[in-house]
């Protein structure tokens, strides 16, 4: 049986699938219909369920696996499914939605272990203790959440290997430039997203709780930075705390892309470049690994819905 991402156009298939979201939405016709986003192990695809009844809406929830009878089409540029037909899997049917969760391509033994040898580099007291306070804090979920709920990292252990990419990525610029405060740096690039263990829901049926929406990741990992501060009593007025707080509550970079403060630090600077190169990568990689040569990838949302053409000769 295929795989979502291994669809042609216009192919007619019947697969598996999770529900990773079922938004319930109103059309112009004053009809509900229900936005979906299937999704398997490749990868997700949207599709609309039109006219949808209210006992429709009941039985087709986030975090259901289905069976999805339908055709492949494209969209103002990107990928969709007209639904044929769709019901609910019957209990011998293969419906355990972990088996249908994209992972991580690193195992998360292997994450764990090098994000923890990378403990040792970071040499200043303050940050040393916060940050592996807060990876105590939130082991579990630090290691099996997405970075997002669905541009960049968004699948099981995607914070944890996003954050590990660019903590390789920040060693080679760190070698680059001896003028970083390496310690500085990897403390940052660790807890940088950490709040997304409060604002995501988890990696299955990703959604924002209602902090998450209100709040927002880097407002509310700088409120763990301070309660850490008050658990370990270090006094959070400490400049060495003060640019930690600003390393994460800067890192989008600009006003208008969540951070309250733009960096005022080279560290701050450099993390929020890293954090765009890897996360640029992680979705130019899904799109051009789904784009066959001499053709251009699907319209991208997390990069000004741009497409970008894969070269066929080189």
């Amino acid at each position: 049986m295929k795989k979502i991402k291994e669809l042609t156009v216009d192919e007619l298939f019947e697969m598996y699938v999770l529900i990773k979201n079922a938004d319930v939405r109103l059309a112009k016709n004053g009809k509900k219909f229900i936005a979906f986003t299937f999704q398997d192990t490749s990868g997700t695809v949207d599709g609309k369920f039109w006219d949808a009844s209210e006992e429709e809406i009941k039985r087709y929830r986030a975090g259901q696996v289905v069976l999805l009878n339908g055709k492949r089409e494209m969209y103002q540029g990107n990928p969709q499914v007209k639904i044929i037909h769709l019901r609910t899997t019957k209990p011998e049917e293969p419906n355990d939605p972990a088996l249908y969760m994209e992972r991580a391509p690193i195992k998360r033994e292997e994450m764990e272990e090098e994000i923890n040898q990378t403990l040792f580099e970071i040499t200043n007291a303050h940050w040393n203790r916060i940050v592996r306070f807060l990876l105590n804090k939130y082991q579990k979920e630090f290691f099996e959440f997405p970075a997002a709920k669905r541009n960049h990292h968004a699948f099981a252990g995607g914070l944890a290997f996003h954050t590990l990419t660019m903590l390789r990525l920040g060693k080679a610029i760190v070698k680059e430039y001896p003028q970083l405060n390496a310690s500085l740096l990897y403390a940052g690039i660790i807890i940088h997203d950490l709040g997304k263990v409060i604002e995501l829901t988890g990696p299955s049926s990703t959604e924002y709780t209602v902090v998450g929406n209100l709040v927002g990741h880097l407002v509310l990992v700088d409120e763990e930075i301070t309660k850490a501060c008050i658990e370990l009593k270090i006094n959070d007025a400490d400049e060495d705390i003060v640019i930690l707080r600003h390393m994460v509550l800067s890192h989008h970079g600009l006003l208008e892309y969540g951070s309250p403060v733009r960096p005022r630090i080279m560290e701050a600077e450099i993390l929020h470049q890293i954090d765009n190169i890897d996360a640029s990568m992680q979705m130019l990689s899904s799109a051009v690994k789904n784009a066959e040569p001499g053709t251009y990838t699907e319209r991208i949302f997390g990069m000004d819905n741009r497409s970008f053409y894969v070269p066929k000769d080189i």
